[in-house]
């Protein structure tokens, strides 16, 4: 990791996700990650929120859709990984037989309709085809997990990091709510569910807690998850805490074949679940729900942050399976985060690694959900100017101008969003924005191309903020990794005219005969500092060949991308030959490219106008010729499909395509798209057209989904 990753003189949280250079989201990972650990040991083990709901789940979203947009960048220690946090001293650890997990968030109707779409795509149903869900409150307490073995309670403990949690087994037996025995139960049960205060016994134990002089609560899911966590089980049991229960752990027998009836099997066996559980059929019924639950929030008498929606069927459960730390089948809908308002005093527009034009909003310092906002992406010239990606009005058309006093929130992304503008409030002499149509960096023409939401500069190099920000990219972690050149010294070095190109980052030592003794005289180096800066890059020379294309910072490709790419071809002599040979639109290495999964035309138009361009071609080749690039690593793998090259197509009735290209590429396949000379088994179902009769003429082995299955079983 480069020595300045966190030395930058902008702050990477106020930088859309959309715009992050590949070393801006290397430090903006590393502060969220740190950011993230703390708010974790503060809410799960301290009992001591350092940041509201909001803020906490605007962090994570932010997190997510870096690593999205970055997936070579996830850490080794990624918040999307982690689960809660590691258990406190002074308690026994448990080992969950069954991890407990956190859910994904939606914070809109759109999020849930996308939720429900994501399912039925993953199941293969249609939009008519029947799916309940249930739809249940979110408590805002403590999880628990309670082991029942003959009818017993033997165990209880908290979530922990989701594989270990704390044995808190004798200060649940003091909870009322929690049976100590049970009738008719599964040999082993593992019930779970939220620990939680009331509003009135809160207010009660806090008046208590004052008279006595002693430590009073924030709010009641702190004081439930204080009381629950005593060393001292005397003091839980003078604290007035419940349960609910809704969901199970491992179990020796199913409790039902949907989570409805198991949760009423739960309630059957003795557990307190919550009245407001219902079924739902459509992603309407889940979100008037909601809307009626939210009504009630504040009568309830305890704590809910939002709604969770369910897959009712258990089976489909199963089927669908689990993400990471998420399961597929379940989300929470979280209430809205706060919203504040305050005054716009100006724009800026800041120039990326591709030269988009991005605006950014500078306001007025306001707290919005606990923290304090001076910055707010505006996204592009549309979005200003009243219009939404489709050209409708978004705002009912009202425009942002300087001066304008705006609402702020920061709902499901931790950057800042202006949500609306006060025409009331609006200065009589604000003018509507006028969006640059010249680069602020190089004067350059910034043109936007039919069906691009951004305005981009065409200055290329010459432009010093694309140059500078594409020597950023080049030298960030999931590329070059340069120990000691980050950020701040690509710009040091380029305003002094060291680095121009990533070839003179590899030239430095021989093109100055004098460098070192240059370096080694600039503030904060020495002779050694110096001399480990062109050791360290001397050493990077020998290079991955995914780290290479990646490095190069061709627009739409991305670390994900130029995996595929380098796992296809290879080799960067191999990538190299296809894509000068590419015509744009046809021919064998065109059909080659576009038939890699994951690389459609605009891509691969991409990458062949770039590999094409003379001068970049000629700074590409001086680049290679400084490096030893490695071939791509050969997929060790044993079964029947290991390295082989697959295409599905017609449809299949026994799985969805998404479950057949993930098991598939489990067992060392590569999925392409479309059938091309490079295919080695075309899976064909009925309605098999084009691509079948392709792979006819190809020659290429050709089978129904049945003996796809029948070829991969066991494996």
């Amino acid at each position: 990791m480069s020595q300045t990753e966190n030395d930058q003189d902008r702050s990477t949280a106020d930088i859309a996700v959309t715009d992050l250079t590949q070393t801006d989201a290397m430090a903006e990972l590393a502060r969220l990650a740190d950011a993230l650990a703390q708010a974790n040991t503060a809410y799960h083990r301290d009992d001591d929120p350092a940041m509201t709901d909001a803020a906490y789940d605007a962090l994570k979203q932010r997190n997510a859709a870096i690593e999205a947009r970055f997936p070579d960048l996830k850490r080794d220690d990624s918040p999307s990984d982690q689960i809660g946090a590691v258990v406190a001293d002074g308690f026994g650890k448990v080992q969950h037989a069954v991890r407990m997990l956190s859910l994904g968030n939606a914070f809109s109707d759109d999020d849930v309709v996308d939720f429900d779409q994501r399912v039925r795509k993953y199941l293969g149903l249609s939009a008519d085809q029947p799916l309940r869900y249930t739809a249940e409150p979110k408590i805002d307490g403590l999880s628990l997990s309670l082991r029942y073995e003959n009818g017993e309670l033997v165990q209880a403990a908290t979530r922990g990091d989701g594989a270990v949690g704390e044995n808190v087994t004798a200060n649940a037996r003091t909870i009322t709510d929690i049976p100590q025995q049970l009738t008719d139960a599964p040999d082993v049960l593992e019930v779970r569910g939220e620990v939680y205060m009331s509003h009135a016994d809160f207010a009660a134990l806090n008046e208590r807690q004052a008279e006595k002089g002693a430590k009073t609560f924030a709010n009641p899911r702190n004081a439930a998850a204080g009381s629950l966590r005593q060393l001292d089980a005397q003091i839980t049991a003078a604290r007035p805490l419940r349960f609910f229960a809704y969901a199970w752990g491992e179990v020796s027998e199913p409790l039902s074949d949907t989570q409805s009836g198991a949760i009423a099997r739960l309630a059957a066996l003795g557990f307190v679940t919550n009245p407001l559980t219902v079924t739902c059929d459509t992603p309407e019924a889940m979100i008037a729900h909601y809307q009626g639950i939210e009504v009630q929030r504040a009568t309830l008498g305890y704590d809910i942050d939002g709604v969770v929606y369910k897959v009712d069927d258990l089976a489909l459960q199963q089927r669908l399976g689990f993400r990471s730390t998420t399961p597929r089948w379940a989300i929470a809908h979280k209430f809205p985060a706060e919203l504040a308002w305050t005054k716009l005093t100006g724009i800026d527009i800041q120039v990326g690694r591709t030269g988009a034009l991005s605006p950014v909003a500078r306001l007025v310092p306001v707290n919005v959900g606990g923290v304090m906002v001076s910055n707010a992406t505006l996204h592009n010239e549309d979005y200003i100017a009243g219009r939404g990606g489709d050209g409708q009005p978004i705002r009912e058309g009202r425009d942002i101008r300087i001066g304008d006093w705006v609402q702020v929130y920061r709902a499901g992304d931790v950057i800042p969003k202006i949500k609306d503008v006060d025409l009331a409030r609006r200065p009589a002499d604000a003018a509507p924005y006028v969006f640059p149509d010249t680069c602020p960096q190089c004067d350059s023409p910034a043109i936007r191309e039919d069906g691009d939401a951004v305005r981009r500069c065409t200055g290329g190099l010459i432009c010093p903020a694309q140059a500078v920000e594409r020597l950023k990219h080049f030298v960030s972690r999931a590329a070059f990794d340069i120990e000691g050149l980050g950020a701040k010294q690509v710009e040091q070095f380029y305003a002094d005219g060291w680095i121009k190109t990533p070839v003179d980052i590899f030239q430095l030592r021989t093109r100055y005969g004098q460098g070192l003794q240059q370096l080694k005289n600039r503030e904060g180096w020495g002779a050694k500092s110096a001399d480990n800066l062109f050791a360290a890059i001397d050493d990077k020379r020998k290079i991955p060949l995914h780290r290479l294309i990646f490095a190069l910072g061709i627009r739409h490709v991305g670390e994900s991308s130029a995996a595929l790419l380098a796992n296809h071809y290879g080799s960067w002599a191999a990538f190299a030959a296809a894509m000068a040979e590419a015509d744009i639109g046809s021919g064998p290495a065109w059909d080659e490219l576009v038939s890699i999964d994951g690389v459609g035309a605009v891509m691969a138009t991409s990458l062949i106008t770039t590999m094409q361009n003379p001068a970049e071609a000629n700074s590409i080749a001086a680049l290679v010729a400084e490096l030893d690039v490695q071939d791509a690593a050969k997929v060790a793998s044993d079964s029947p499909v290991s390295g082989l090259t697959v295409v599905f197509t017609g449809t299949l009735e026994r799985m969805t395509r998404a479950e057949a290209k993930a098991r598939a590429e489990s067992l060392g396949a590569k999925v392409a798209g479309s059938v091309s000379a490079k295919t080695d088994i075309l899976v064909a179902g009925p309605g098999a057209g084009s691509k079948a009769a392709k792979a006819e003429a190809l020659g290429i082995r050709t089978m129904d989904e049945d003996g796809w299955l029948a070829l991969i079983n066991g494996a």
